[in-house]
């Protein structure tokens, strides 16, 4: 009698936690949209609604690269996952959206590694974790090299006050790091030499050089597409501005606000406030910046947030084999 009370109990609290999570999220969206000091919800609606570029088949177009974008990382999740346990797409959906919901108030989306490692036994959670980590470093290697370009060439055409030589040095370190990394996974002196990474090079070891191209080309593709998406924005947003050039304010803006750190659902106004910052070098107004930013975070956090909030109350959690 007193086991059935507990385990109802433990029920009854999992759910109410489910419930927290999903309710948290809304009401961060629902916050973040309302009280923005920067830009007026009612006056965004009506930039979209009277509009004549923000026609359904635009709309119907940027709904579409957002799902290709999402597509994207859960083919890589899937690839990822696939040596480790049986997983298809439908599966990886249902993780990597259900993650992101309940990430969405963790600071740079820290709280995804614990929530796909929930979905599987306690004994894989450690390398679950780990792959994660590798398919979110590949997304970084890809942030930080685009970004990288995009900066030298703004700092040089626009003469910000800064240190090229400094940084470029930071930077260059940076990804040789990263790459070295991912080099030496398959030599064995490496889980000798460093003891704490020896888990995280013996997972690196079992993905395959394929595997491995795979991802980064995933991620490079999930690249350009979001960063096309944010193009296509300002365009119909009325920015005149060609598509390398955009490219150059783009690729630093998500460099500059990837590498400080921010919870999720306030990614929004980091973004907002580099792009607003970035592209006043062109005189962009600033109003058509901030309304691409919110559409942006709209797009691509908030409706996949949307439908992973029913896969995280669908969640059962997994037991020890």
């Amino acid at each position: 009698m007193h086991k059935a009370t507990s385990y109802k109990a433990k029920q009854f609290f999992f759910v109410l936690i489910k419930l927290s999570l999903v309710l948290g999220a809304f009401y961060f969206i629902y916050y973040k949209l309302t009280q923005n000091e920067d830009l007026d919800l009612n006056l965004f609606l009506d930039i979209l609604i009277t509009s004549k570029q923000f026609s359904l088949e635009n709309i119907a177009f940027l709904v579409l690269l957002s799902s290709v974008n999402w597509v994207l990382e859960i083919k890589k999740w899937e690839i990822l996952v696939g040596g480790l346990s049986k997983i298809n797409f439908n599966k990886a959906s249902q993780q990597t959206l259900g993650a992101l919901t309940a990430s969405l108030l963790t600071p740079n989306r820290i709280g995804d590694y614990g929530a796909k490692a929930l979905y599987y036994h306690p004994e894989d959670r450690t390398k679950i974790i780990l792959l994660n980590l590798f398919g979110n470093t590949m997304q970084m290697i890809v942030t930080l090299v685009f970004g990288s370009i995009g900066f030298l060439i703004l700092a040089k055409d626009y003469e910000l006050p800064i240190n090229l030589e400094y940084l470029l040095n930071i930077v260059l370190a940076v990804i040789v790091g990263l790459i070295i990394l991912y080099r030496v996974s398959t030599h064995n002196f490496f889980k000798n030499s460093v003891i704490k990474l020896h888990q995280f090079v013996l997972v690196l070891k079992r993905l395959s050089t394929t595997i491995k191209r795979t991802i980064l080309l995933l991620s490079v593709l999930r690249y350009l597409v979001f960063s096309f998406q944010f193009y296509f924005i300002i365009i119909l947003f009325g920015v005149e501005i060609s598509y390398i050039e955009a490219m150059i304010f783009i690729s630093t803006m998500y460099l500059l606000s990837s590498i400080l750190p921010s919870i999720l659902v306030f990614d929004v106004v980091l973004k907002s406030s580099i792009a607003v910052y970035l592209f006043a070098l062109i005189d962009v107004d600033p109003l058509s910046i901030l309304s691409t930013t919110t559409l942006m975070w709209i797009l691509n956090f908030v409706l996949p947030s949307i439908v992973g909030s029913y896969f995280v109350l669908k969640f059962k959690p997994v037991k020890t084999r």
